[in-house]
């Protein structure tokens, strides 16, 4: 196995894992204020999380730099508004109860992005690695028909916005730092006027008089750079294909917490469907190492 998808494996597992495991307990913690203000946390301590690592690092020269492409800088509008709506729906699961409905888009995902991979980039599908497709789309489908009598939309749009995401992002040639600290920038904006309209009307709880949680919100920054970094930086390295099927310790983490610490229903057939999952990961996984 080459060093480059090694390194790769290990960013994407480790960021994975963050959104899956110490993501939810935090933003689940907070989600008592209301999804709109945690989002509108989420996007503005993010940026400034992302000017300061820039100054830090001085790499302002790769910025101005890249900001003089008019398509890139086009490509990391459409990337920026795809993962401000992921982040929104995300943060709206988490403070009404439906973690493991947005598990499920989360499930969705990397069968998404290895079809992706395969359609833009040619990323080889072999025997094996069809097979293992096949068994996600059939747990799929067996998701999506237990919830015909309630779409589950929570997923679909968690689902279709972090695939597409992550498809835009691959095209760009771009410091992973400095693309997501100009995505942040797009939303920077909409994060500010949003927070000034609730703090107007009384609605915010962020404020001088509660330190101890304004601060505690301060980590909505990391808490959403620090993973997001590691695994767009290992689908640059890797791909859309092993990166999507790795993507799958989030939301089997998600669902765990959904099920067992939070309370959340958890069917015999969602049960059949993750099992069914995780040995197609498996399969997945095994012929990846058998070829790199």
């Amino acid at each position: 196995m080459n060093s480059n998808f090694s390194k790769g494996l290990l960013l994407t597992s480790l960021g994975s894992f963050w959104w899956g495991f110490i993501g939810v307990i935090y933003f689940e913690y907070v989600s008592f204020i209301g999804h709109i203000e945690l989002v509108v946390h989420r996007c503005l301590w993010t940026a400034i999380m992302l000017i300061l690592t820039t100054t830090f690092l001085s790499k302002w020269n790769n910025f101005f730099k890249e900001i003089k492409y008019k398509k890139k800088l086009f490509a990391l509008f459409i990337s920026g508004f795809l993962i401000f709506v992921n982040w929104s729906i995300w943060i709206y699961a988490v403070a009404t109860e439906k973690i493991i409905d947005a598990s499920f888009g989360y499930f969705i995902m990397p069968i998404i992005s290895v079809l992706l991979g395969y359609i833009f980039f040619k990323e080889k599908l072999n025997k094996k690695r069809i097979f293992s497709i096949s068994l996600v789309f059939i747990s799929i489908m067996i998701l999506i028909i237990y919830n015909l009598k309630s779409l589950p939309w929570v997923g679909l749009i968690v689902a279709f916005s972090w695939a597409f995401y992550n498809l835009v992002r691959k095209k760009i040639n771009i410091d992973t730092d400095i693309g997501l600290l100009i995505e942040s920038l797009y939303i920077l904006p909409f994060a500010l006027i949003t927070f000034y309209l609730i703090s107007k009307n009384g609605y915010n709880d962020f404020n001088l008089d509660n330190l101890g949680l304004s601060i505690f919100l301060l980590l909505a920054g990391p808490m959403t750079v620090i993973p997001l970094f590691l695994y767009v930086r290992g689908v640059e390295l890797i791909g859309l294909g092993p990166t999507g099927m790795i993507f799958y310790i989030t939301p089997t983490l998600q669902f765990i917490l959904g099920y067992f610490y939070y309370g959340e229903d958890f069917s015999l057939v969602k049960f059949g469907s993750f099992i069914i999952i995780w040995i197609a990961v498996i399969i997945y996984l095994n012929d990846l190492y058998e070829k790199n």
